[in-house]
């Protein structure tokens, strides 16, 4: 399923729910099918991605080397440092804009 959020602001931001469901989940938002995201929301929501973006990036760094030569040569697993960048990017430039920012969320079911 694909949830879909819209900025006041910035363009359209598509991603499975998976994902969003893990973005949602770290900054203390539900997970149904519509949601929003008010104006004084979106900067502690995006410290909070920030922050554990950081924490998955320090455990990344301190993961043993795989033994296998072609473990290794394998490029690395898209993790949550790459899922999290576009939708700090969308709060952050969001709460920049205004009292009358917002983001809403759209999705065929709750997830």
């Amino acid at each position: 399923m694909i949830v879909t959020f819209e900025s006041s602001e910035t363009g359209e931001l598509l991603m499975y729910a998976e994902t969003a469901k893990t973005l949602l989940e770290i900054v203390g938002k539900e997970t149904g099918a519509r949601g929003v995201f008010t104006q004084p929301e979106m900067l502690p929501a995006a410290a909070k991605l920030q922050r554990a973006v950081d924490e998955a990036r320090r455990q990344m760094a301190g993961a043993p080397e795989p033994d296998d030569e072609e473990e290794r040569q394998k490029p690395p697993p898209v993790g949550l440092p790459q899922r999290a960048w576009p939708m700090i990017d969308m709060l952050e430039r969001t709460a920049k804009s205004g009292p009358e920012a917002h983001i809403v969320w759209e999705a065929a079911a709750d997830f």
